[in-house]
């Protein structure tokens, strides 16, 4: 089987998928703003690194940061999970794949599996499968 996110996903990773694209959306309004690698759960405990295009980075610079954002925030239980916000539509970008190379290095030298999406204000994309899901008008679930 191919790597990354396929059909079905279960009603968790649904809910914490969703929270990812609705917690971005929410927080960020202006219309141009850096790239931002997360690492954690959405909704819960995350650690934030903004991709400065005017800072010097590489694979293996790329890695130890996510390496270091891992060991921040793991807990006992699910691997945390990576998840990229930025502006642009979902298909695949440099910034994208540059991530994922090194967050694929990253979790390999951790021994944890991976779990990475890309996501802007309406949808996520998993970069290794292309499973996406997108909204056209997102909001915050019914409390009750």
């Amino acid at each position: 089987m191919a790597e990354g996110l396929h059909h079905p996903l279960s009603p968790a990773l649904h809910r914490v998928l969703r929270r990812a694209v609705l917690d971005h959306a929410t927080a960020e309004h202006r219309k141009a703003f850096l790239p931002l690698v997360h690492v954690g759960v959405p909704g819960r405990r995350e650690t934030v690194f903004a991709v400065r295009p005017d800072e010097p980075s590489d694979h293996a610079l790329r890695t130890d940061i996510v390496s270091a954002m891992v060991r921040r925030v793991r807990q006992p239980g699910a691997a945390p999970m990576v998840w990229l916000t930025r502006r642009d539509p979902l298909e695949a970008q440099d910034v994208d794949l540059a991530w994922l190379a090194s967050t694929r290095s990253a979790y390999g030298e951790l021994g944890l599996p991976l779990l990475m999406v890309v996501v802007n204000r309406h949808g996520w994309r998993d970069p290794r499968s292309g499973l996406s899901r997108s909204w056209h008008r997102l909001r915050a679930p019914a409390v009750g």
